[in-house]
């Protein structure tokens, strides 16, 4: 029998990943006119989140504001299908650590977020590469940055960008808790707030725009 909170999280995603999606295909002014709301929002979550700490409340906003900013980067000058290739890379990883912690249990994996599982981890790792590696063989000869780089170094980067993702989660869930809040927000059915949701996202693009990218424009030549 499915769970009125699972019944609540698939209706929230069909009608989140199509409007999602059509922005970030558009691209330029559409796309980030539809960040800097989703940006605004998660501001708003965050604040609320960290009341009275002046601090880590100021961090955490510049934090946020590079983070979309690097989004904005990856998308615009790096392209379309890398900028999808990362965001599968972490909706997979949060698909897989859900469904494979629901069905498999088993230890916990930390105190800070006690609905983590290490059969969560190792689904979250497995479902990543399984899609990461999908993708990529569908797009054929798109996307220069994914085909021509060595296989080896693809599947690593899979792992280490899904590696990100699930420790964004952690620190998002680190704040919950210092909080006392189960989610962030109550925006979206079944997911809580948009931080809830793109947790991970917020500290894959930032990573991957400070780590992954220059390695790999040095060694494609990507940018002109």
């Amino acid at each position: 029998m499915m769970s009125k909170e699972l019944k609540n999280r698939i209706l929230s995603s069909i009608i989140l990943i199509p409007v999602a999606i059509f922005f970030i295909i558009q691209g330029s002014v559409s796309f980030i006119f539809f960040l800097s709301l989703i940006f605004l929002i998660t501001s708003f979550e965050w604040l609320k989140m960290t009341n009275k700490k002046d601090l880590v409340k100021i961090f955490g906003l510049l934090f946020l504001f590079f983070s979309f900013y690097s989004v904005i980067y990856i998308r615009q000058y790096i392209g379309l299908n890398f900028f999808l290739f990362l965001l599968i890379i972490c909706i997979s990883t949060d698909t897989g650590g859900y469904l494979f912690g629901k069905i498999f249990k088993g230890p916990k994996l930390i105190n800070i977020s006690p609905n983590k599982t290490y059969s969560g981890v190792i689904g979250s790792f497995l479902f990543s590469i399984l899609f990461g590696l999908t993708y990529i063989n569908y797009l054929g000869e798109k996307s220069k940055i994914l085909l021509d780089t060595d296989p080896i170094f693809i599947i690593l980067l899979i792992f280490f960008i899904s590696l990100i993702s699930q420790i964004g989660d952690l620190i998002i869930s680190y704040f919950k808790r210092k909080a006392k809040l189960k989610d962030t927000g109550k925006i979206l059915p079944g997911h809580g707030g948009f931080l809830d949701r793109i947790d991970g996202l917020i500290f894959v693009m930032p990573v991957t725009y400070l780590l992954v990218l220059p390695i790999l424009i040095h060694k494609l030549d990507l940018i002109r």
